[in-house]
């Protein structure tokens, strides 16, 4: 199978494929225009949202200035941060100058200022660091999306809460800094992915108290039961979100779908026995909650009776 390319209409012309055959070969579903002057040299129907917006992304920093900058969810989507829940239907841009911003069908153009070492190279083209990046999608977009987004580039090392400090203050005269410095006082890189952070905002948003994120739990001997997603010390509850394949904890998932579930119930008989309950959740409780949380309430008076050994840990901040 031919590897899948972006190929600019330049490029089709150079290789001796005239206008009339790149429509046909539209027209026929052997290619795909992705937009003007843009095609895939496949259908592209397998991409998915992410997939079609990295090659927008591309395709249009091919065909606009230098001083145009990558940035908001196509900077994220370039950098590889979680985009859940934000519309990839338009490529973003940032112009550095004071006004002068436009939106199209495919397109949303900024005006704000960029300083020089907020600006790297993805992919040879200028996009806005991970940093400034994750500040302009919290002052934009909801707490959600922001949280999920900045929890992921946290885990997977693209920034620092340092950075990403110095660079709201940077932005302390843009709109939605203040919503900005909540996401920020939020995020926790210790988040395996979307579920675990919408998770920590749901609770969070029912008065639960802080939970401790992937704590590890141990006996009394010292021997190591598991890594947890959410551990309530106050309450002697524990959480886990049941995402598929969202998280691959070495600690608990091997490799056979049947080794899992018997791990993972051998694991929960091993934190019930010292005096944890257990309370799992999937993505279909983060949208309808109540019965998640009667059952983590239910679960937290239980666990007031119960007398607990053993001790836990908690992971340190990425």
């Amino acid at each position: 199978m031919e590897a899948l390319q972006l190929i600019s209409r330049r490029q089709a012309l150079a290789s001796g494929l005239s206008d009339k055959q790149l429509r046909r070969l539209c027209r026929t579903g052997q290619w795909h225009r992705l937009r003007a002057g843009h095609y895939l040299n496949s259908p592209g129907s397998g991409l998915g949202a992410t997939g079609r917006h990295l090659l927008l992304a591309l395709a249009t920093a091919e065909t606009t200035s230098d001083s145009a900058i990558t940035s908001h969810c196509s900077a994220a989507v370039l950098h590889g941060m979680s985009t859940w829940n934000i519309s990839l239907d338009r490529v973003h841009l940032t112009r550095n100058r004071i006004n002068g911003g436009r939106l199209s069908n495919r397109v949303v153009v900024h005006s704000a200022q960029v300083e020089p070492d907020e600006i790297t190279l993805v992919r040879g083209i200028r996009v806005t660091t991970p940093a400034r990046t994750v500040i302009d999608i919290a002052r934009s977009e909801g707490f959600e999306q922001s949280v999920a987004l900045g929890d992921s580039a946290l885990r997977d090392g693209l920034t620092t809460t340092a950075e990403l400090r110095e660079h709201l203050r940077r932005a302390r005269h843009r709109p939605g800094r203040r919503k900005a410095a909540q996401v920020l006082d939020f995020l926790d890189g210790r988040s395996e992915g979307v579920g675990e952070s919408r998770s920590r905002i749901m609770l969070h948003h029912y008065g639960f108290p802080a939970s401790e994120v992937q704590a590890r739990v141990f006996t009394d001997s010292g021997v190591c039961v598991g890594r947890v997603d959410l551990l309530f010390p106050d309450l002697g509850v524990i959480g886990e979100f049941d995402g598929n394949a969202e998280n691959h904890n070495a600690l608990r998932l091997p490799r056979c779908p049947e080794q899992v579930v018997i791990a993972e119930r051998t694991r929960e008989d091993q934190l019930r026995a010292l005096g944890w309950m257990v309370v799992r959740w999937n993505w279909d409780d983060l949208t309808a909650p109540a019965d998640l949380l009667h059952r983590l309430r239910a679960a937290a008076q239980i666990a007031a009776q119960r007398h607990r050994s053993g001790y836990w840990t908690p992971t340190p901040m990425p």
